[in-house]
């Protein structure tokens, strides 16, 4: 005879009553396959927090296991993709009849792009950050990909400092002398010509964008190189002297504040065709022991706030 083991969350009185936003488990390992537009299907270690609401004010808890076992199906079976996303959502939704009525799922993951280096030709590997979160309220699928991408921020006003410890240099080394063209290329190319340099700091854009709910596939190659080409100074995986020296090149001539950044990614996702898009600047400063700061959003009356 086959014993029936008790179900506390469908039989047991909670000890108070109320509705809850949402309740399920966080940090679940997860291999995934992912796909997305642009690169081999790849599989990446995930961390995913999945949840539904309690709408059932007098239920003592909602079923975790069935959270974990859709998640288990889409790691062992599927493909992550949108539309599998989407599944994973009603799934939860169904197997908590009378209790939910709406579902979220956060995946958190590296992302390893192979990346060419800028002038030698060689490759390595950078990792991305990558969150996608999905979720279904009102039978409405709402989907976006958020993103940190790494470069380096030189400051204009170091710049400006230095070139000028440069100016008073030259003036003393040379106000006195009639000057041909070698003396000044080989003072350029001295320690004592180059007196100052300008600082720079790591620095990371948080980058957060809606997807259309009818979205077939995700696209996260495509955003991530168009940050990384609006703002020029990406970090480098495989680097050789003459990849150093272009990247040294690429901060002289993309001289940057935190506002700066911002504005150049506000203005490139304002002509974007994502639902709305959250910007967070972080230049991680080498001068100061805090941080510099800036932050964009499309300004949607529903949307991403600063």
């Amino acid at each position: 005879m086959q014993t029936i083991m008790p179900d506390i969350a469908d039989t047991a009185e909670a000890l108070q009553t109320g509705t809850l936003d949402w309740v399920g488990m966080g940090n679940i390992e997860l291999p995934l396959l992912f796909s997305s537009k642009g690169l081999s299907d790849i599989t990446v270690t995930a961390k995913a927090d999945a949840f539904v609401n309690l709408q059932n004010e007098q239920a003592k808890g909602i079923h975790m296991s069935r959270l974990f076992l859709s998640l288990d199906t889409l790691s062992c079976e599927q493909t992550l993709t949108p539309s599998t996303l989407k599944a994973v959502l009603e799934s939860f939704v169904t197997s908590h009849q009378d209790l939910s009525n709406a579902a979220k799922v956060a995946l958190h993951f590296e992302l390893p792009l192979r990346r060419s280096s800028l002038l030698s030709g060689k490759q390595g590997w950078k990792n991305y950050p990558v969150t996608i979160t999905a979720s279904l309220i009102d039978n409405q699928f709402l989907l976006e990909i958020a993103v940190d991408v790494t470069y380096s921020s030189t400051c204009p006003c170091s710049a400006a400092l230095a070139r000028q410890l440069i100016q008073q240099a030259f003036t003393e080394q040379f106000a006195k002398q009639q000057l041909n063209f070698e003396q000044i290329h080989n003072w350029l190319g001295s320690t004592e010509g180059i007196v100052a340099t300008p600082h720079s700091q790591r620095s990371i854009a948080n980058i957060k964008v809606k997807l259309a709910c009818d979205s077939q596939e995700f696209d996260i190659l495509a955003l991530i190189n168009c940050v990384e080409h609006e703002l020029k100074t990406p970090v480098q995986a495989a680097v050789k002297r003459e990849d150093e020296q272009e990247f040294a090149r690429l901060n002289g001539q993309n001289l940057m504040f935190c506002e700066d950044a911002a504005r150049k990614l506000k203005a490139l996702f304002e002509v974007s065709n994502y639902q709305d898009y959250y910007i967070k600047i972080n230049h991680y400063e080498s001068l100061h022991a805090h941080d510099a700061v800036a932050y964009a959003v499309k300004g949607l009356p529903q949307g991403y706030q600063a």
